[in-house]
């Protein structure tokens, strides 16, 4: 994105602030993206801040522990009644990222070997789920309310609280079955690890 000179430039800098400490170089771009952000004239290109970010995010999803993943199945035992109370643990491999500018889009592009979309930035952020399942690491945007639901998810709050807050974007009667209906996606995907 930031063409083979500028990134020469911005590595050598990065090195020069930030001596690696560890033994493998997997680690050393753990604070790029904070670099950028607070760096001139990187600073200036927050753009280059949210590629770090995302490219991070994806390692992180590939590098992370394996873990069982819980399945539709699973839910389909559970008597409805305890369904208020249930709790659910995330696979180790999921990120949550809030970006403004259209990375993962260019990233795709630039992975791909195509000519990337032009850089654009957003209103509002955009919010991210990446995680990986099996050798795969995978990624998509996220609707408000299930980026909130996420979040909660992750907070540890039962279902119940899950509905509850939902309400803010969907009605009352029907926001069980579009929590179900999330949830039963993120058993699909293999986001969920346990379910308690």
């Amino acid at each position: 994105m930031a063409g083979d000179q500028e990134f020469d430039r911005l590595a050598r800098a990065y090195i020069d602030a930030q001596p690696s400490a560890f033994r493998s170089l997997r680690w050393f771009g753990n604070r790029l993206s904070e670099f950028l952000r607070a760096t001139t004239p990187y600073s200036d290109y927050p753009v280059y801040a949210e590629m770090a970010a995302f490219e991070w995010s994806m390692s992180d999803a590939f590098d992370a522990a394996d873990s069982t993943v819980a399945a539709v199945d699973d839910m389909a035992v559970l008597p409805p009644d305890v369904w208020p109370g249930l709790v659910f643990a995330l696979h180790a491999s999921v990120q949550r990222l809030d970006l403004r500018w259209n990375v993962p889009t260019v990233w795709s592009a630039i992975s791909a070997n195509e000519e990337p979309p032009a850089l654009a930035e957003n209103d509002y952020p955009i919010a991210w789920l990446i995680w990986r399942r099996d050798l795969l690491t995978y990624f998509r945007s996220l609707s408000v309310d299930e980026a909130w639901a996420m979040d909660a998810m992750q907070r540890g709050e039962t279902f119940a609280t899950i509905c509850e807050g939902l309400t803010e974007w969907i009605d009352a009667q029907n926001v069980a079955v579009h929590a179900a209906g999330l949830l039963k996606q993120w058993l699909v995907d293999g986001l969920i690890s346990e379910i308690k």
